[in-house]
């Protein structure tokens, strides 16, 4: 099934709340949302993911800090945020990930900038990269080679997180400010494969 298929069947669902615990002004999307604010909405403060996973964004134009979304209730920025290091109380645009698949998602980790020195090639969950045998807590460069993937800047999936697909920068992020645009540092400890 090819994603507009996909779209056209609902695989892609999302409803958003203006306010926390699924109050206020709700609207529900099948398709990307680049400014929620031209919705009449102030902000986003609960979602209920219905169908396939999302990435949400702090700021409008899909800028700022990145948040995966999977199927499940979000009744407050907590629940999104997780484990950051960094929270937002709101998120103001968000979009479908349409490449995950996550019985056939494989990365390529590399030592340098621009896919040189040492790699590591994996296809499974890693809450901490160094216990798996990468030697650094940074990870200057990164190959989505098949499905999307969630990267944390903590081990744990925890702090920042960058959302790796192999259809956007045709998979290859040669550098860390690639990863995302609030990505200032190219430290990574643990990685896993975006639910789908």
């Amino acid at each position: 099934m090819n994603t507009q298929q996909m779209e056209q069947m609902g695989q892609f669902k999302i409803t958003v709340w203006e306010e926390e615990n699924f109050q206020g002004k709700r609207c529900e999307f099948m398709l990307e949302c680049q400014n929620i604010m031209e919705r009449g909405f102030n902000k986003i403060r609960s979602i209920k993911v219905e169908n396939g996973p999302w990435v949400g964004f702090e700021y409008p134009e899909f800028q700022g800090q990145q948040f995966i979304l999977e199927k499940g209730d979000y009744p407050r920025y907590e629940a999104w945020s997780g484990n950051s290091s960094y929270r937002t109380e709101h998120m103001l645009s968000f979009r479908p990930i349409k490449c995950a698949n996550h019985s056939d998602s494989k990365v390529t980790l590399y030592e340098c900038e621009d896919f040189q020195g040492r790699k590591f090639e994996m296809c499974d969950d890693y809450p901490s990269l160094q216990a798996m045998g990468w030697c650094s807590k940074e990870v200057p460069s990164i190959k989505v080679n098949s499905g999307a993937w969630v990267a944390y800047q903590f081990p744990g999936y925890r702090g920042y997180q960058y959302i790796l697909e192999r259809d956007r920068h045709q998979g290859e992020y040669r550098k860390y400010n690639e990863f995302s645009t609030q990505a200032h540092t190219n430290q990574v400890q643990s990685i896993r494969r975006i639910q789908h």
